[in-house]
């Protein structure tokens, strides 16, 4: 990889890793589903008259778009809203890789490899960690929210796998139409009109700043520059920096947000980051009958934070998609 290629997937790293401190900030300025709606609508307009038509079927769309963006969105600006730190919820977040390779061995009947069975039991441990961490100090409502979320991330993983979109800007950007309404009617219905409206009538430059960092910044520039990269290089060497959004997700929010690292936080960190590399990184399990799932089936495997891979060179792929960013690889 060249060096300024290099660069470029750091820096796509840090855009999702930052983007959960990001959220954060928004969530000051507005209630969790009306922020999550309006991302989704900044992100796919006018971007959504720029790409051209979508390149796979429209049920991949809506299905990807109600799992990504309504549940597992929703459910991370939610639990984020109710107390889960930002640089924490960066961390488990990365637990959707672990939730993809289950949901992939039960609807896919993909087997994970011995490493990849090792990488999960490591990166539950981690999560196990987290939690004993987080319940010392903070809500575990709220880290169960976003555990959740990185369940519904796992599950679109596997949609978008069997969805496989020659084209991840193309297909995120559509992706993004889809949970604007559903997410601005869920918002009316338990946020309040009343809420919504003061939220965008004292609308400032702070909070439109929010709404475009996580709607162009990390979704249409994060996951742009992804792509781009995975038409130029093999996954196994553009997939590892996905593993850098933790890093600077916790690393913004003990900057911007003052947020304490614990030593417990910091094993859990290792121990997750550790466990997602294993089962990321681990050559993918095969089918019964020796077919190998992703081979088998033709399909590309998202990137640790939630992106969708491209092939290269008849390579098989193999996330955060940044988010947030979808990236949110990253996620958030």
């Amino acid at each position: 990889m060249r060096p300024s290629h290099l660069l470029l997937a750091v820096l796509v790293a840090a855009v999702w890793g930052v983007n959960f401190t990001v959220i954060e900030i928004g969530l000051d300025h507005f209630p969790p589903l009306l922020f999550s709606a309006l991302r989704f609508l900044v992100a796919a307009v006018p971007a959504v008259f720029l790409v051209g038509r979508p390149k796979v079927a429209w049920k991949w769309i809506v299905a990807v778009g109600l799992v990504l963006g309504v549940a597992k969105f929703g459910l991370l600006f939610i639990g984020m809203d109710v107390g889960m730190p930002a640089g924490l919820s960066s961390l488990v977040l990365q637990i959707q890789a672990v939730f993809t390779a289950l949901i992939a061995f039960v609807a896919l009947g993909e087997r994970p490899t011995r490493w990849g069975v090792v990488g999960m039991a490591v990166a539950l441990a981690g999560i196990a960690v987290a939690a004993v961490d987080e319940g010392a100090s903070g809500p575990l409502g709220a880290f169960a929210l976003v555990l959740v979320a990185a369940a519904c991330w796992g599950a679109s993983n596997v949609l978008t796998r069997k969805a496989a979109p020659p084209d991840a800007l193309n297909f995120m950007v559509w992706v993004s139409t889809v949970p604007v309404l559903p997410l601005l009617a869920l918002s009316l219905l338990t946020e309040g009109v009343d809420r919504d409206m003061e939220a965008l009538r004292s609308l400032d430059w702070q909070g439109a700043g929010t709404v475009l960092y996580v709607a162009w910044v990390t979704t249409v520039f994060g996951f742009g520059v992804w792509g781009w990269l995975l038409r130029r290089h093999p996954a196994s060497t553009v997939a590892p920096f996905s593993l850098l959004v933790p890093v600077f997700g916790m690393s913004a929010a003990a900057l911007f947000l003052g947020e304490t690292v614990t030593p417990l936080r910091w094993c859990a960190a290792v121990l997750l980051v550790a466990g997602v590399a294993l089962t990321s990184l681990a050559p993918r399990g095969r089918k019964p009958g020796g077919v190998s799932g992703a081979r088998g089936e033709g399909v590309r495997e998202p990137e640790g934070t939630g992106g969708v891979r491209e092939p290269e060179g008849g390579d098989r792929v193999g996330e955060l998609e940044g988010a947030d960013g979808v990236r949110e690889p990253g996620g958030g």
